[in-house]
């Protein structure tokens, strides 16, 4: 494909990726999924698993090989801008009182689901034809306990501003618990490459490169009014280009350092100066995430294939990831909430929000594809994890808080604050 054909390529194929994740998403807003879940699904639904299924021919002349690069570069523009708005919107004052608690229910949600995964690979990996051949078995399992350890910290972030859960207790505290989960499960992730690759060396890159970041980001807190001010005397565009370019610098040193682009875009936008102007121009970039964010849904659809889960351990095999997914994230959150003294009604939903995945485990799937480790078997029954954890969440939400009203006899905004 030329050049001159990949332009027009490009332009259909997000036309037709626009339509179907609003038509997904309407279809799926009737049974209460939020539109981030319509969009991770219309991913699939685009890719192998199901266009290419019934339509093959329409599903290789729509994502021709050559345009799926340049699909994934796009989402990654679209995932940066999103999760840059979801730090500016978040508000770290909300976290008083909830880092303990916080703090507790991350590692619990690292540690545990981590070590099921690996013992899971151990006990099982070898017979279900799923494991990369050039790839030992413990890296196997550490790449499965990690990606079964993620929380899909972006899409945690849309359920709860979808359904204005943000000033609630639980709210607060799963944002944090996520941010703090994440950010160690991506050093881990970048271990589990170094090991792979016979080096230490990204390892220590993320730590010292994750430190640095903290650095950078405190020297932003500490010039936010002098900036503030700078920007009341620059001009609109000029001032959305130095945005954009600052952005993009610090995606682009997390990246580097194996940390990933979102979590820097999110530090960034938590530390972000405020001012009419500043805040007009993060305005500005919101639309840019609504559009290109699908694209990376898409592209991860595109390396989707269920019918390699036809065979009956592949099958088992699946099953058992998302029973270990659950049971590690949902129940290890769930106790260790109750331990720090949460009550009951916001241990259960902080356990419901930090057991969805959806897409940053599906961020570390396309890493790992890409890195050999994951066999395009193993790829799609984790998307299956992904897909049915981030399906669960906003259904125990709702069914937890019919349940408190009804046994308590209190409005819905009694029970969402959940006191101790």
């Amino acid at each position: 494909m030329t050049t001159t054909e990949l332009g027009p390529a490009f332009f259909l194929a997000v036309v037709v990726i626009l339509v179907v994740c609003r038509v997904v998403s309407r279809l799926l807003q009737t049974v209460g999924q939020p539109p981030v879940v319509g969009e991770m699904i219309a991913g699939v639904v685009l890719g192998p698993s199901v266009l290419g299924a019934l339509l093959p021919g329409v599903e290789s002349a729509l994502f021709p090989t050559e345009l799926r690069p340049v699909l994934y570069v796009a989402g990654q523009i679209g995932l940066v801008a999103f999760m840059f708005h979801v730090g500016w919107d978040f508000r770290v004052d909300r976290l008083k009182g909830v880092a303990r608690p916080a703090g507790l229910v991350s590692v619990a949600g690292l540690v545990v689901p981590m070590l099921l995964g690996v013992l899971l690979i151990a006990a099982v990996g070898e017979r279900t034809g799923v494991l990369a051949p050039d790839v030992s078995l413990a890296v196997s399992g550490l790449f499965v306990g990690v990606a079964l350890a993620v929380t899909a910290f972006p899409m945690l972030a849309r359920i709860i501003a979808e359904r204005n859960l943000a000033k609630t207790r639980f709210g607060a505290l799963s944002l944090g618990a996520g941010a703090v989960d994440d950010a160690a499960a991506w050093v881990l992730l970048a271990g589990v490459f170094g090991i792979a690759g016979g080096s230490a060396g990204k390892v220590t890159v993320a730590v010292a490169g994750g430190c640095a970041l903290i650095a950078m980001m405190a020297v932003v807190m500490r010039l936010r009014d002098r900036t503030a001010l700078l920007a009341e005397r620059t001009g609109p565009d000029q001032l959305l280009l130095a945005l954009v370019g600052v952005l993009f610098v610090v995606a682009w040193y997390t990246d580097v350092i194996g940390l990933y682009a979102v979590f820097g875009a999110f530090s960034l936008g938590v530390v972000f100066p405020r001012s009419q102007r500043l805040d007009h121009a993060v305005e500005t970039l919101k639309p840019v995430g609504l559009v290109f964010v699908p694209l990376f849904f898409t592209y991860s659809g595109l390396n989707t294939d269920f019918t390699l889960l036809g065979s009956g351990p592949v099958l088992l095999f699946t099953a058992a990831c998302v029973a270990v997914a659950v049971v590690g994230k949902f129940g290890a959150c769930w106790l260790a909430a109750r331990a720090a003294g949460e009550s009951g009604p916001v241990a259960l939903r902080v356990g419901a929000l930090m057991n969805a995945r959806g897409l940053m485990q599906l961020v570390a799937l396309n890493l790992g594809l890409a890195a050999g480790i994951v066999t395009q078997a193993m790829f799609s029954a984790l998307v299956v994890v992904a897909i049915t954890t981030t399906v669960m969440a906003t259904p125990l939400l709702a069914l937890l808080d019919r349940r408190d009203r009804v046994r308590a006899g209190r409005p819905r905004e009694a029970v969402a604050t959940g006191g101790r």
